[in-house]
């Protein structure tokens, strides 16, 4: 049986990817593709609990490599029972995050330094990295404000919006953590970035013609 594609989408928050997932979704299910949609941390019972736990308010401060062998524990349990099993039996994995946010949140918004961690990552998940990335780049300003849009129209909604504790970070960490995605992305031929700055609709056009380009 052929193997499945592995597929990730990365950028900040406020970037887009929950909406241009399913625009994603949508593409490769239109080519009768089998496509599992999961995202990181979490994808299974055992790493959404550990995803509860990084992402949740405390009082204690979390030491970032205490945070970062955390968020790898995740990783190990998902691509272990998730990802692997799923692209064995032909199906395409669709992540939303994977260790590039690691090498950006815990890397350069931690200070974490980047050789422990591709050291998890080779113990971790060793040769299972995504045969595409998508990154969604905008300017910090361009991000803060849509997601704190999004979530305003969430609580106008009903919907509950925490707000956990990467989003309470200052504008420096989020700069911090951009421009390591961008620099992953000029020397990672896997990673592909895509202006999120502009309107969804010509976003979605960028994603068509990269999926064209890329998957077809």
């Amino acid at each position: 049986m052929q193997r499945g594609r592995f597929v990730t989408i990365e950028g900040g928050d406020g970037a887009g990817k929950s909406t241009n997932l399913d625009c994603i979704h949508k593409w490769l299910a239109a080519r009768g593709h089998d496509v599992l949609m999961t995202r990181e941390p979490g994808g299974t019972p055992l790493a959404d609990e550990i995803r509860s736990l990084v992402l949740a308010q405390r009082a204690e401060t979390v030491d970032p490599i205490a945070e970062t062998l955390l968020i790898f524990a995740a990783r190990a349990q998902h691509v272990a029972t998730v990802v692997r099993p799923a692209l064995r039996a032909g199906t395409w994995v669709l992540c939303d995050r994977f260790t590039d946010s690691t090498f950006a949140y815990q890397g350069g918004g931690r200070g974490v330094e980047e050789a422990f961690i591709a050291q998890l990552a080779a113990r971790t998940h060793g040769d299972c990295w995504p045969d595409l990335t998508i990154y969604l780049d905008a300017p910090v300003d361009v991000a803060t404000a849509r997601a704190r849009q999004r979530d305003q129209e969430g609580s106008a909604g009903g919907d509950r919006c925490e707000v956990d504790r990467f989003e309470k970070e200052q504008r420096e960490f989020f700069e911090r953590v951009r421009q390591v995605f961008r620099h992953r992305a000029r020397t990672h031929p896997r990673i592909v970035q895509v202006d999120a700055s502009q309107s969804l609709p010509i976003v979605r056009d960028a994603l068509t013609k990269l999926l064209d380009e890329h998957l077809s």
